[in-house]
């Protein structure tokens, strides 16, 4: 990332649930601002804008907190630099005054994690921390060069910010004018001017993207390779599509949700289906599918101590305990229907690690390589698909490379999993206390 900011001349683009306060979170601001301060010097007048997009809740936590973090290059760069702090309309009131800090965070977050220098682009479920720089295990696939994919999360980031609210450099924050307030405004308001924001986005990249597909597969110049190659044309005709998901259920935007509800209802016999999610709690929709369908299913989830919640004090120490709970009655039920062969579920485990890796991959039947993943940052839970802010992409791909590199990747993950089974709840470490039985089912759509 450092690299990547050292080279942008144009655009610097973050969106994330949050920024760090440790040193290395430290290292990305100053290389921020070493970059800013560099393109002020050039020539000519810079171009650059730096544009990050944050949870509110969760970037205002604490006395030292995603804010305070980026305040000085809000000061000295006011012209070149933005930082929207996203709030869910859904925390408001009553609500809003009585529900403490770090519980605020599971009515609904802002959840994207993309980022954007130039026309290269990372798309992740990683947050810009200290603990995703060094023992999380998480994903990352870097598309270069992509200027389409770009300005779409550009424009996608763009319109979250601008219903967001906007950090000032005394570190107050104000809506755009013009906008409705989030949590004091109107509620449907609100909701149906964020909507039509983002959804102005979306419907003009269907549009872009049309008019390409015409040129690309329907225009009158179309040659075959074998044409192309004769008339000195050495562009190969398209091997890969990416296609970005978006969720945004408190606006109405459920692409996401529907594209993987139609993968998982369309996987046919004899196709293979590698799912991985860092927090094992699948929406009951996701789960009558995998129960329901023929393809063959290896699910990854993580196993309570490499589960980021793992060792928490009070409340939130308890939470991996209710996802033990949640597997078990997963596992159970698979059992009862005999589904256990079809559908397994693994656990990773590493010393010293945390799991936060989650996506799928995709085998057609009779295949050996994966033709598509789905990688961002959804966890395939009630959370991505009711309360937050989400986006991942679809990577379809005939390039026999690319798909040789996707099955290393998941390969790499599912080499430090263990297969659950029954034996597995015997563990000690596996005994979940009743009140976390009691309360899972009240609790399980808030984390």
């Amino acid at each position: 990332m450092q690299s990547q900011i050292n080279a942008a001349k144009r655009r610097v683009v973050m969106a994330s649930l949050y920024l760090g306060t440790g040193p290395l979170e430290q290292e990305l601001v100053d290389c921020l601002e070493h970059t800013l301060e560099k393109s002020l010097q050039a020539k000519f007048p810079s171009d650059l804008k730096v544009s990050i997009l944050l949870d509110f809740t969760r970037g205002s936590r604490g006395r030292k907190n995603s804010r305070t973090m980026l305040l000085p290059l809000l000061q000295r760069f006011p012209e070149q630099v933005r930082v929207s702090l996203f709030h869910t309309p859904n925390l408001r009131g009553l609500l809003r005054l009585l529900i403490p800090e770090r519980f605020n965070e599971t009515i609904g977050l802002q959840h994207i994690k993309v980022y954007l220098f130039d026309n290269n682009v990372i798309l992740s479920g990683a947050n810009l921390s200290d603990s995703y720089f060094t023992n999380r295990q998480d994903r990352y696939v870097l598309l270069q060069d992509c200027p389409e994919v770009a300005d779409f999360f550009t424009e996608l980031v763009g319109a979250v910010g601008d219903v967001s609210l906007q950090l000032q450099a005394d570190n107050t924050v104000q809506v755009l004018e013009g906008m409705v307030h989030p949590y004091k405004g109107d509620r449907a308001a609100y909701c149906r001017a964020a909507n039509k924001r983002v959804m102005d986005v979306i419907n003009s990249a269907r549009v872009r993207q049309q008019v390409l597909h015409a040129q690309t597969f329907h225009g009158d110049s179309l040659l075959t390779q074998e044409d192309a190659a004769a008339a000195g044309d050495r562009r190969p005709a398209p091997d890969t599509w990416i296609y970005p998901l978006v969720q945004m259920k408190p606006f109405e935007i459920q692409i996401d949700e529907i594209v993987t509800e139609t993968l998982l209802t369309e996987a046919e016999r004899g196709a293979r289906v590698y799912l991985t999610t860092g927090y094992f709690n699948l929406t009951q929709a996701y789960m009558d599918l995998v129960l329901g369908t023929r393809a063959e299913y290896q699910i990854l989830l993580a196993s309570p101590e490499v589960n980021g919640f793992f060792g928490a004090k009070g409340v939130a120490g308890a939470i991996p305990a209710a996802y033990v709970h949640i597997e078990r009655q997963f596992f159970r039920e698979l059992c009862s229907l005999g589904q256990q062969e079809r559908v397994r579920l693994q656990e990773y485990w590493r010393r010293g690690w945390t799991f936060h890796a989650k996506g799928l991959w995709l085998y057609l039947a009779g295949s050996s390589l994966p033709c598509l993943t789905l990688i961002g940052s959804p966890n395939f839970g009630y959370r991505s698909v009711h309360r937050d802010l989400e986006a991942q992409i679809a990577i379809v791909t005939e390039s026999r490379a690319l798909q040789q590199q996707l099955h290393q990747e998941q390969e790499q993950l599912y080499l430090r999993s263990g297969v659950v089974s029954s034996a597995t709840f015997e563990q000690p470490s596996r005994q979940v206390k009743l009140w976390v039985k009691m309360v899972t089912p009240l609790i399980k759509n808030f984390f």
